[in-house]
Order: structure tokens, then sequence, then C-alpha cells
């Protein structure tokens, strides 16, 4: 589709006898941020695909436990059925036993008895284990359940964000879920100034944006960090290097956050990266320029998953 519209382009400006060298170079432009924007879509594709894979690869671990807890009942209910026909056999013993003399009678009635306490305390210690795997089996039903409940409200949240986000798209901001977390990523150019922290006026509102959305959720788990590329700093001030200004950019997004009342101040941490956790090369100032950015790691509340999963244990 993009080869198409850029030859209808190339077509339109060849056959203008007077279309300027600029108009040909604007043109030239739109041709190559159609094709980055195409390379943008394909790579968001292939990160949401490797996050539908690792959702699958955790509900079939749950299905294996959950296949290993019905094997585990079936040999329980093997184990019971058992139990009965030797206690059924003992039965029929003990009435044969009972036209015996006195003396064998008086002792093998005891021995039955004694078996038959201990088939007694085996049904209990059986009906217990039953109990137990019911109670088990249950477990994992609301287990997958709670999963599957917070994999919903985390897609909800990546479209209620890409939403309000919308007019800073092709801007250097990116809303992408992934990993069971939805990744907010600003690239410098919208929010600093060279060696600067203070954001400017386009970046704090989108900002801000993000702080509306996360007024409406505040049991979400909100982690700010900031990166550089690799140049060292080389600016004056209160800066020591690309670590400490970072963790002071870091720092002015939760600020702008914390402006928003709605906003759960105890979910905010501000961490900074400096160059160490890189998204491209550094050896092109296309990289760098990726390299240079805020990213807000959004991450839903996991207690409740993880008391269920101690409780399996």
């Amino acid at each position: 589709m993009i080869k198409r519209i850029s030859l209808g382009l190339l077509i339109v400006a060849l056959s203008t006898s007077c279309v300027s060298k600029k108009i040909y170079n604007d043109l030239e432009n739109k041709y190559a941020d159609l094709k980055k924007e195409n390379r943008s879509i394909s790579d968001e594709n292939a990160e949401l695909l490797q996050s539908k894979n690792q959702l699958e690869l955790e509900r079939d671990a749950l299905n294996k436990e959950l296949a290993k807890v019905k094997s585990e009942r079936e040999k329980a209910v093997a184990d019971y059925a058992a139990l009965n026909k030797k206690m059924d056999v003992l039965k029929a013993s003990y009435a044969a036993l009972e036209k015996n003399s006195d003396e064998s009678l008086k002792s093998n009635m005891a021995k039955n008895r004694e078996l038959l306490e201990q088939l007694g305390a085996k049904e209990k210690a059986l009906a217990r284990e039953q109990e137990e795997l019911n109670k088990k089996n249950q477990r994992l039903q609301e287990l997958e359940a709670l999963i599957a409940a917070k994999e919903e409200s985390m897609r909800k949240l990546k479209e209620t964000l890409s939403k309000a986000l919308n007019s800073f798209e092709g801007k250097g901001l990116t809303v992408e879920q992934k990993n069971g977390k939805v990744y907010v990523s600003m690239e410098n150019k919208l929010l600093f100034k060279s060696g600067s922290w203070a954001v400017g006026t386009e970046g704090k509102t989108a900002v801000v944006e993000v702080g509306k959305v996360l007024g409406d959720n505040p049991d979400i788990s909100v982690l700010i960090e900031g990166h550089t590329d690799d140049d060292p700093f080389g600016g004056s001030g209160p800066i020591a290097d690309n670590w400490d200004l970072s963790t002071k950019r870091a720092t002015a997004i939760v600020a702008i956050l914390s402006e928003n009342k709605a906003v759960n101040k105890q979910n905010l941490t501000a961490a900074g990266r400096g160059e160490f956790s890189p998204l491209a090369s550094n050896a092109t100032a296309e990289g760098k320029a990726k390299n240079r950015r805020i990213e807000i790691i959004l991450t839903p509340r996991l207690d409740e998953i993880s008391k269920m999963l101690q409780d399996l244990d």
C-alpha cells in the first residue's frame, strides 16, 4: 500500500513540470514516515505475539497441574474401591469364623476387629485426602479465573491509555502490553531538552493524560524509569552523570503524576537506569534517540495470585 501511494506521488511530481524540489523532498519525507510507521506496527505485532505465546505457556502449565491433580484423585478413588473390596472379604471371613470353636472365634474376632479398625482409619484418611483434592481443584479453577481477569483488566487499561494518548502517536510515544504489564514509552524529544530534566509543555500534557487513567485505576503499581544513551553527560550544575540525569527525569515525571490527587502516591516508584538498558544500538543517531526515553511500567496487583500459589504448595 505504501509503495502504491509513493509511486502515485512520484508520478504526480514528475508529471508536473512546475513542482519544486521542496515539494519533492516533502513527498520523500512522507514516504519515509510511512515506512517507519509500517516497521513500528510490525514490531508491535511481534511483541504481542510473544506475549500471547508466554500466556499460552502459563496456561499449559496450569493445565498440566490440573491433570496431575485429577490423576491423584483417580488413584485415590481406586484405592478406596480396593479397600472396600478388602472389607467385603473380611466381612465374609468374619461370618465363616463365627462357626468355629469359641477359642478360635475369639482370636479371629479380635484380629478382624483390628483389621476393621485399620480399615475404618484408612477410610477416614482417604476421605480427608479426597476433600483436600477437591479443595485444590477448586483453587486451581479460581486461580485460572483470576489470571484471566488480570489479563483482561490490563488489556482494557492498555486500550484506555492508547485512546487517551492517541494525539501523541508519531511523536515518540508508544503504548504496548507484554509479560502481563502495560508499557508507556516516551522518547526524550517529547519530554526534555538535551541535558535537562524539566518537562516541556507538550510532554507534560501527555503525562497528565497518563495520570488521569491512573487515577481511575488506584490498584495499579507504577514504575517510572529514566533512560539515556551512552554519550557522557556534558552539562554542569547538580548533575553528576547519565545515571543521575535519568533519575531526576524519572522523578520529574513522578512529580507531575502526583499533582493528580486521585493517583495513589504509594504505588509510584521512580528509578534511573542511565544508559544500561538500551532499546537499540547507540552506534546510530536513530538508536540513541530511541534509548533516550521515559518508560512508565504498569503492573497489576499480584497479592491474590501469590497467596493462591502458596496455598497450592
